[in-house]
């Protein structure tokens, strides 16, 4: 992998990874890979199988949904986010495309690392669901949010 000393506290500082120690930050490293995606390419298609989340340690990516035939940026994320976490918690296909803005490179964490975590160390397993669904709750509370006040400016 890349630069593994600087992969590891870039997990350590993300909140997917709050409580985890450092035995398993390490294992999930040795167990993923590094991917580059160059501008305009795409780490995955909406509708595609899920198998991995990415975390992002450079770059930024537009979060994007087809809606009528087109392409719609939902949201971008940078350095130190993650992506890909919605499919792997509810095993169902990719809900949205993500497509470079820049060049970017990510760690690659498999289900197969995180299942492997699971039979290994089912606590610190069940720390990195809680805190995956903890971020996909806060996406969530975003987009509703952001849906209200749309809502509110269309009946005022």
């Amino acid at each position: 992998m890349a630069d593994e000393n600087e992969s590891f506290k870039l997990l350590q500082q993300m909140p997917i990874f709050g409580g985890l120690n450092e035995a398993t930050l390490r294992s999930i490293l040795n167990h993923s890979r590094t991917v580059d995606v160059a501008a305009e390419g795409y780490f995955f298609r909406e509708g595609e199988t899920a198998d991995a989340l990415f975390v992002l340690i450079n770059g930024s990516v537009r979060i994007e949904k087809i809606w009528q035939g087109e392409s719609v940026e939902i949201r971008k994320l940078v350095t130190g986010d993650c992506i890909g976490e919605m499919a792997i918690i509810d095993l169902q296909s990719r809900s949205a495309s993500v497509c470079a803005e820049s060049d970017c490179r990510a760690i690659e964490i498999s289900r197969t690392t995180l299942h492997k975590l699971y039979q290994e160390n089912i606590q610190q397993y069940a720390i990195i669901m809680m805190n995956m669904g903890r971020e996909v709750s806060r996406r969530l509370r975003t987009a509703s949010d952001r849906l209200f006040a749309m809502d509110q400016s269309e009946l005022h």
